[in-house]
Order: C-alpha cells, then structure tokens, then sequence
C-alpha cells in the first residue's frame, strides 16, 4: 500500500512539474500567477508600484510584469490630462501645430495617451518596433524584399531631391537600423519647431520631406535617430508588397495573436503613420513582445521566422555606453559583465515594453510625461527593479 501511495506521490509532482514547465500561450487573455509562485518577489513590486505612485517618476499610466507567460503583477495609475495639459492643448506650439482638435496635438487627452479616453495607449516610437517585426512576418512569408534592396528603388528619382551616390546607396537595412545618413535633427525637443521630426509632422507629404532631405554621412556609417526613415517603410511596405500595412498587421500579425482592439493614426497622405501612430492595450503589446521572446512561434505557428528575431536583437550599431540598436530594437546591456541583453521598444512619453529574455520576462510601461525637465520613468530604472524582483537567480 505505501508504494502504490508513493507512486501516486510521484506521479503527481511530475504532473506538476509538467504543468510548471509546459508552454502558455495568452490565447484569450494571460494566464494569471502571484509573483512568488513565478520566483519573483512581491514585496520589490510593491516597492516599485509605491514608488509609481507617489509620482516619483511622473506620470506613469500602467505597469504589466509577465513571468514565464503569466501575469503576475498588473497595476493602472489614473492622471487627470485635461487638467495637466489642459492649457498646453489650446495653444500653438512644436507638439501642437496643426488642428488643436488633431491627433497631432499631443496635448489632446481625446488622443493622448489613450486613443478617445478608451484603454488603447499611445505607442509612440514603440510603433516603430512594431513595423519591424511585420517586415518580419512579410518575410517570412516570402512577400517582402531581401534588405539589401536600395531605398530609391520604390521612387521616381526624377521626382526625389538631393540625389547622390550616398542616397543611391541608402537601403532598407539602414532604415531599419537608424544608420540612413540623411541630414537630420531629432535631437531637439519635439515641442521645438526645429526639430526635424515635428516639422515632418506638420507637412502634408511626410514622405516626400524624407526622402528630398540631403545626406549628411554614407549610410550604415553611424548611428543618427531619424523617425522620417521609419516613416519611409510604410511606403516601401505597399510598393513592395502591394498591400496596406495596417490591413496586413491585421491579418497575419494581430488576429493570429489575438488582438481585435487597435487603432493607427494615418498622415495625411493616407499611409499608416509607422514612425508613431499605433495604439495598442498593454496587454496585446505584451503579445508581440512575447511572440519574440518565443523566437517568433506563437502556439506551434511560426509567425516570424526564428533567424529574423536573432538578427533583430543582435546589435547593428553602437548608440552609447551599454546601449545597442538592432532592427527598430533598443538593446541594453546589463548584469555584471554587460553580455546580456534587454530587448526594448521605446517611446515618446514614457512607453517601455521590454523583454528580459535570461529571465523569461516580458514587462510593459506605459506613461505619458511629455515636458521636458520632469521626473520620468528611464527603461535602466525598470530593467534594475525587475531583475533585482526576481528571486531565482543563479
């Protein structure tokens, strides 16, 4: 009788062992778990969500901390925007140029952050992320040009500008990898009318205003952050491909992940605005980020082909101290000997999802802290709190 019962013992810590260990897949919505059950410590989190809440880093609108495919810490902070930006939206300025009821004016709480007061966030530059990993999927299903293919290729270069060997030689990769080398600022503040990117945004052909620019350097040379060149792959994206890059994510990238809840802001010639302009739930941004940390399986589906994953986060150009950029990747060194990487999207305001992959975690922030000289939350501070959260490291 003690064997049988031993055996019955056995058999039921190996199931749960399985259990532990088999693949979860957000199907619907993600599985929920307490930190402590996923190794990680509960009282760091809390720690990290008082420290959100006191307003130590600004305006943070949500935290989503997922561990082994689970949810294990989820926490939402409400702001009053219209009182906050209330005087900012009705006045003409570098973040607010064209129509003060616009989705352009990013003092609008009808637009930001939250797409009409709704649950969708505003990605900002996160979107740029976003655009990769459908280059991603459009390449792996064999419908999108190998990157080497040259950026005047998809033009009328009687119609382009500034032309010359440096521009002839420009290709996808290097839109990818922020190496493009046009003569090109957006190193200002965005409320600043200098900045190239908000002047981009205040012209009616943002595509034009890109691809006329001047070169500055040859491309793939140096690092130089230039949202117009992400711009420029929502075009390439139709003329290559024939179709739209909104109507595409939703066919072969949201719908097999689940997300029926979105919405992409259009630039006024009609195209997808890929440089800024998705919104996304932080939990379906999760989805996309999770996908990756899979190496772009989702439930037996291989959505994005595993070597494109690796070559997206393999650094492609050195940023700064600690500080990689792959394929619309932000890679940041961490741990004490700096060979590992988080994988980060980024954006305007405060939006951080990252992937620790050493760790299995994936974690989204979400904010909305758009004048400079505020207190905000840096993507170091929350890759510290989490890794420093985890309870099994070895």
């Amino acid at each position: 009788m003690r064997t049988f019962k031993n055996l019955i013992a056995l058999l039921f810590f190996l199931l749960t062992q399985f259990n532990l260990n088999a693949q979860v897949w957000p199907l619907k919505e993600w599985p929920v778990a307490t930190p402590h059950s996923q190794s990680m410590n509960t009282d760091s989190l809390r720690a990290f969500d008082d420290a959100i809440s006191s307003g130590k880093y600004g305006y943070v609108d949500g935290m989503l901390i997922i561990r082994h495919g689970k949810l294990v810490y989820q926490k939402n902070y409400a702001h009053d925007y219209d009182k906050i930006y209330g005087d900012d939206a009705i006045k003409r300025s570098g973040l607010n140029q064209l129509d003060p009821g616009g989705q352009y004016n990013y003092y609008n709480s009808w637009w930001h952050p939250f797409y009409r007061r709704g649950e969708l966030h505003s990605l900002q530059s996160v979107t740029k992320t976003v655009t990769s990993v459908l280059l991603g999927v459009a390449t792996a299903r064999k419908e999108f040009p190998d990157l080497s293919t040259t950026v005047l290729r998809f033009f009328d270069t009687t119609q382009v500008k500034n032309i010359d060997d440096r521009k002839r030689k420009l290709t996808i990769r290097h839109l990818l990898t922020m190496t493009a080398g046009f003569d090109w600022n957006e190193n200002l503040s965005y409320s600043d009318p200098r900045n190239d990117c908000t002047q981009m945004e205040a012209s009616f052909d943002w595509i034009k205003f890109v691809i006329d620019k001047p070169m500055a350097v040859e491309p793939g040379q140096s690092f130089n952050y230039n949202s117009g060149a992400s711009q420029l792959l929502s075009y390439i994206f139709r003329k290559a491909t024939g179709k739209d890059i909104e109507e595409y994510a939703s066919l072969y990238l949201f719908s097999p992940l689940g997300i029926s809840q979105y919405y992409w802001k259009r630039i006024p010639t009609g195209l997808a605005d890929t440089e800024g302009g998705l919104y996304l739930a932080a939990t379906d941004l999760a989805k996309i980020y999770y996908l990756y940390l899979k190496d772009g399986n989702w439930n037996g589906k291989q959505l994005v082909t595993a070597e494109w994953v690796k070559a997206s986060v393999t650094p492609a150009i050195t940023v700064g101290r600690a500080v990689k950029y792959g394929y619309k990747w932000w890679l940041y060194e961490y741990g004490n000997d700096n060979r590992n990487y988080v994988w980060a999207g980024s954006g305007f305001g405060g939006q951080w999802p990252i992937i620790i992959p050493e760790y299995d975690i994936v974690a989204v922030f979400t904010g909305w802290n758009i004048i400079g000289g505020n207190p905000s939350l840096q993507v170091t501070e929350a890759i510290r709190r989490l890794v420093n959260a985890v309870s099994d490291k070895k």
